[in-house]
């Protein structure tokens, strides 16, 4: 008999661009290596027993209405998303090139519009731009820079019991080649090693680690790094990917302990 699923995971990805019917503007340009993404985030989550599906090239309509779907379906224990695409601060790019706030979706899933994931830990990754500068790896005084007005209004949409894990920082670019994302490639790398029977939030910070300590763009990016951002409003320590009892995943963790600075 197969054990019951972990929980539901949806995935959408705009990999292709199209001009709306009657624009005159040219379309967005297609996304190299977000199928390739796709396809092996399909392949892990099925892997640790998670009800994957995954939807390309929607449209902001399609989009929100995968969504509020899920307030019919019965959950399990976890309910996790990824979402793919081109993007700007506060918003994701449909299939036309039309935003998708990401306020929204966060609305959508909230106890109020979705009971059947009022008490389900909700966790999403948002592999997008959310600006155009770029990382040089060093520290930058940022005191006098003054962000733009409601460019954090969306976090205060997002539902208790939620983890977000963004590409990259506020206003900074996020990177993807033919290869797959760096971002979504490493959390693959930590979900298929022993690192996915850390607490949520410990793997997290190890994503954040790799990430930023691994990767440097090349060609015209050359020497740019990444910083993935983590928002969360969980209220209790969950192990939404391991394969062992909560006592065994939490007697390794303590094995595991390194001191700061030793990641």
């Amino acid at each position: 008999m197969d054990p019951p699923r972990r929980g539901r995971a949806l995935l959408v990805v705009v990999s292709e661009f199209h001009t709306r019917p009657g624009a005159r503007r040219d379309p967005l340009p297609p996304r190299r290596g977000a199928k390739r993404d796709a396809d092996l985030l399909f392949q892990v989550l099925s892997g640790l027993n998670y009800q994957v599906r995954l939807h390309y090239d929607l449209t902001a309509e399609e989009t929100y209405a995968l969504y509020e779907q899920e307030s019919c379906e019965k959950q399990g224990e976890f309910f996790l998303s990824v979402i793919s695409s081109h993007g700007e601060e506060g918003a994701i790019y449909d299939f036309y090139g039309s935003p998708v706030k990401l306020a929204n979706i966060f609305k959508i899933l909230s106890p109020e519009r979705c009971p059947a994931l009022a008490a389900v830990p909700k966790i999403i990754f948002v592999q997008a731009c959310r600006g155009d500068l770029l990382d040089a790896g060093v520290e930058l005084e940022t005191d006098s820079i003054e962000p733009p007005e409601d460019s954090f209004s969306h976090y205060l949409s997002i539902p208790s019991d939620t983890t977000v894990m963004f590409a990259s920082s506020a206003g900074y670019a996020a990177f993807l080649n033919p290869s797959g994302s760096v971002f979504l490639q490493t959390l693959c790398e930590l979900l298929r090693g022993g690192e996915r029977d850390l607490e949520l939030l410990q793997l997290m910070t190890r994503l954040n680690h790799t990430v930023a300590h691994r990767f440097q763009a090349r060609g015209l990016y050359r020497g740019s790094k990444a910083m993935p951002c983590l928002i969360s409003t969980m209220t209790r320590e969950v192990y939404p990917f391991s394969t062992l009892t909560k006592e065994e995943c939490e007697e390794r963790q303590r094995k595991w302990r390194v001191p700061a600075g030793e990641l």
